[in-house]
């Protein structure tokens, strides 16, 4: 028995998927680029082995534990926010019982990839099994094939990149960098913990922003110098990229003094849910101008209703789950921005959204249109492959392929980014096959397109 079929995501038709399975075999040994994710360069300083199937795959991926509470199943029995996990094959076993709740998802795709092509498990996982799969991968996770670095290189990464706050100290990116290794872990600036007056502690985190960078952040002039002091050192770490979070895509364009009321206000902690947005609005044109002066990469990552669960949020904290897509206004909101620097030669602005109704509507033609402006990948809810078809299909004839940005995982579960990456490789020479079958493409065109797409894209967009 086998967990993965060959002929996986392809199209059911034989002239189809014979086209589909010739693009794949082209480019399906290309090298990983990993230009935007959330896994730890710890890992990678470090390089001490995982310590249990539940820690790699259990506690770390919201994907995971998300369904199993949408069927009734406690986080703390999943010992979800725990800084070690007490009862690590208990938590495997209630996770390995409800492997079926992921049936149709790309969730079981990416672990069923994982389990067969670096585990050598054949057979599906459940409750009956459950113990051979922990004690098999258990075992594996000791041998020093798979410590993290030794995965880096087995999964033909050429680049990886973390997302880190600005109050980072990087330490593990310079060990990294001063042990030798000869791997691209580079780090992204996220400079949401100090752009945004609503994220906790954001008071406390500008004033050390400023004892960091030796600015005086009570001044808005000195706090817009210690951000370019800090993106300058991460640039020293070779980051290529910011990456915004905001809720929504609105930007602004204040003149300077009001630009400095607004700020003392937000400093003052008695500002308006609207003064809030505002400063966000403003801070994406002024990372936009900074981006525009020291050539970082801009990513937004907007639309999402962050911590919509309050009592999860309580007891659990951040980034546990419970984040919910929104309506996501782009051609209004990104208008002060891009009247500002929409024009500007070298600069790259990637955009990505948890709104597909903004597909055709909006994404597409402005991307079609302002040099400045690159789509991003199918992202979060929609990394998967009916997404990744609808985002093919609505996008290609406005913006075409080359106003696009490849494929990035953006994952916490690291064992899962070679089985994204395939999963977005065969979904695209699928599409291309569809185009070169219909006659609307000649299959070496596709082939080359396919190679961008999987390859080229991403190291352009990213400057890597």
């Amino acid at each position: 028995m086998k967990l993965l079929h060959e002929d996986r995501l392809f199209p059911a038709d034989d002239a189809t998927r014979k086209v589909a399975r010739q693009l794949y075999k082209q480019i399906k040994g290309l090298p990983l680029v990993s230009p935007h994710g959330h896994t730890q360069a710890a890992w990678f300083a470090k390089n001490g082995p995982f310590p249990d199937p539940a820690t790699l795959f259990v506690q770390p991926d919201h994907y995971v534990y998300r369904m199993l509470y949408s069927q009734g199943i406690s986080l703390d029995d999943l010992e979800i926010g725990a800084p070690v996990i007490k009862d690590p094959r208990k938590v495997w076993r209630i996770f390995a019982e409800n492997y079926y709740l992921f049936r149709g998802t790309p969730t079981r795709l990416w672990l069923d990839y994982a389990f067969e092509e670096l585990f050598g498990l054949h057979e599906r996982l459940s409750a009956k099994n459950a113990d051979h799969y922990y004690d098999t991968i258990s075992e594996k996770l000791q041998t020093p094939e798979f410590l993290p670095r030794a995965l880096y290189e087995r999964f033909n990464l050429e680049v990886l990149a973390t997302t880190d706050p600005p109050l980072d100290s990087l330490s593990d990116h310079k060990a990294i960098r001063d042990s030798g290794w000869k791997a691209r872990i580079l780090p992204t600036f996220r400079p949401d913990s100090v752009v945004d007056p609503d994220f906790d502690g954001f008071r406390a985190n500008v004033v050390k922003l400023g004892e960091l960078t030796g600015e005086d952040t009570e001044s808005w002039a000195g706090y817009l110098r210690a951000l370019e002091k800090t993106r300058a050192r991460f640039k020293e770490l070779g980051c290529t990229a910011t990456d915004h979070g905001h809720p929504s895509a609105r930007t602004a364009d204040l003149s300077k003094e009001d630009a400095a009321k607004l700020y003392a206000a937000i400093l003052k902690g008695d500002a308006s849910a609207e003064q809030r947005e505002l400063f966000r609005a403003q801070m994406l044109t002024e990372m936009a101008g900074m981006s525009v002066r020291d050539g970082l990469v801009m990513q937004i990552h907007p639309g999402a209703f962050r911590n919509h669960n309050r009592q999860v949020y309580q007891k659990y904290g951040r980034d546990t789950g419970a984040d919910i897509p929104t309506p996501t206004d782009y051609v209004n909101a990104l208008r002060p921005l891009l009247d500002r620097y929409g024009n500007e030669a070298g600069f790259t602005l990637i955009l990505f959204t948890l709104d597909e109704s903004a597909y055709s509507r909006e994404l597409a033609p402005l991307a079609g249109h302002y040099p400045c402006l690159r789509l991003g990948p199918p992202w979060w809810f929609y990394d998967s492959p009916e997404g990744m078809r609808r985002f093919r299909e609505t996008t290609t004839e406005t913006a075409g392929f080359y106003n696009t940005v490849g494929f990035n995982d953006d994952t916490r579960a690291f064992l899962s980014i070679p089985a994204r990456h395939d999963v977005a490789r065969r979904m695209d020479c699928a599409y291309l096959a569809k185009l070169v079958t219909e006659h609307r493409l000649d299959e070496d065109e596709a082939c080359e397109v396919a190679h961008d797409l999987a390859y080229n894209l991403v190291r352009r967009a990213y400057k890597l």
